[in-house]
């Protein structure tokens, strides 16, 4: 027989995550299907700055907030901007006002995870198909031949995600950047030039259309995105599984920037990462559709650089699961009120995001960003 779930969670990432926690404190749990085939499965990324009023604000509403500040990287809100050879343009070290704390993501979705039953999250369960069933309910195929029903569907799942169609046409574009990411091990011992350049938090190199991003991670290791305006072509032009030539292929196009920066290219530990930066349209909404709806990426891809895609995935994950608990007895009338709350701040913070990647791939960069930070519209504030 298919198994029915009264709800659904389509996607095991932060936003899926604390949308079952905060049900899970309320009594009520509910399954998460993820593709993973486990929670270790694959690295979970860099380090994420977490806000107060969003990240941190949904963490309170899973009574998680006090194990989220012990997890938290001490001197990561330390900032420093540089030009492409090198000079500071501005710099601020950290305060600890506990306004955008630092966190692995692997340690965040760690405490997310930790936090649940452990018959939560069904592993290695990759959906295919999402199809309509009368009535409002969905049945969801995955990869592996099983189906399951259910009569709401949350949209968890990311950039590329499954359940998006049912509500709308939109599908993510190239954003005009692409991202090599590298990582220098033990920076301070095998690699102290860039570990005294980048220094205890986050970093932005940035000239020419291109830049270095960079944050120094818990292990001491430094996690750098190298990131250039380009045709969504150039990075299939090289080859990744050769890694002595791609770091050619992209030093090729810092030939005038200083050698410390080049450095950070030419010494990188292990393989580089090609990444494509895709957004959905900005203001993104849609007519509301029963049993179905969307939280994080899967509603409202941006760019990373205003630092609001974690921050807005958490959020949404809290404030959906707020709503649904405010209406037990009409989920129709929860999920409204969740997305016309989640349409207009996901527009605010999608229109910050496309400023900020101007400003940081501006003419005169990195002079406009630096002159952001000085002020009260800081990307990441």
């Amino acid at each position: 027989m298919t198994p029915h779930y009264p709800t659904a969670i389509l996607g095991g990432g932060l936003g899926g995550l604390m949308l079952a926690r905060v049900l899970h404190v309320n009594g009520t749990d509910v399954p998460v299907f993820d593709l993973e085939p486990s929670a270790d499965a694959r690295v979970q990324g860099g380090m994420l700055d977490i806000h107060d009023e969003t990240g941190q604000q949904a963490l309170r509403q899973g009574h998680l907030h006090s194990e989220f500040l012990a997890k938290v990287h001490p001197g990561g809100q330390a900032l420093r901007v540089t030009d492409k050879h090198a000079n500071v343009v501005h710099e601020e070290a950290d305060d600890a006002d506990g306004t955008r704390p630092e966190i692995d993501r692997g340690d965040l979705r760690g405490l997310l995870l930790g936090s649940l039953p452990d018959s939560t999250v069904h592993w290695g369960s990759k959906a295919t198909e999402v199809r309509e069933l009368a009535g409002g309910r969905h049945e969801v195929v995955l990869a592996d031949g099983r189906t399951f029903t259910t009569d709401l569907l949350i949209g968890a799942d990311g950039a590329w995600s499954k359940v998006r169609p049912l509500l709308t046409d939109a599908r993510p574009a190239y954003s005009g950047v692409s991202f090599v990411e590298l990582d220098l091990e033990d920076a301070d011992h095998r690699h102290p030039g860039a570990a005294a350049l980048i220094g205890g938090g986050m970093f932005f190199a940035l000239g020419d259309d291109k830049g270095f991003l960079a944050h120094r991670e818990t292990d001491g290791s430094l996690h750098f995105y190298i990131a250039l305006r380009a045709e969504e072509t150039w990075l299939h032009t090289i080859d990744f599984a050769d890694t002595a030539a791609a770091k050619q292929a992209v030093l090729g196009h810092f030939a005038d920037w200083d050698d410390v920066l080049r450095r950070v290219i030419a010494d990188a530990d292990g393989a580089l990462t090609p990444r494509w930066i895709h957004a959905l349209p900005a203001g993104l909404s849609w007519s509301g559709r029963p049993g179905a709806t969307l939280l994080g990426d899967a509603a409202h891809l941006m760019s990373p650089f205003a630092g609001e895609g974690a921050n807005l995935a958490l959020f949404d994950g809290a404030e959906l699961g707020r709503h649904l608990l405010a209406h037990p007895d009409d989920t129709g009338a929860g999920v409204r009120a969740y997305e016309q709350e989640m349409f207009t701040r996901a527009a605010e913070m999608a229109g910050e995001s496309a400023r900020a990647l101007d400003v940081i791939f501006h003419p005169q960069a990195p002079a406009p960003l630096a002159d952001m930070f000085r002020g009260p519209h800081a990307p990441g504030q």
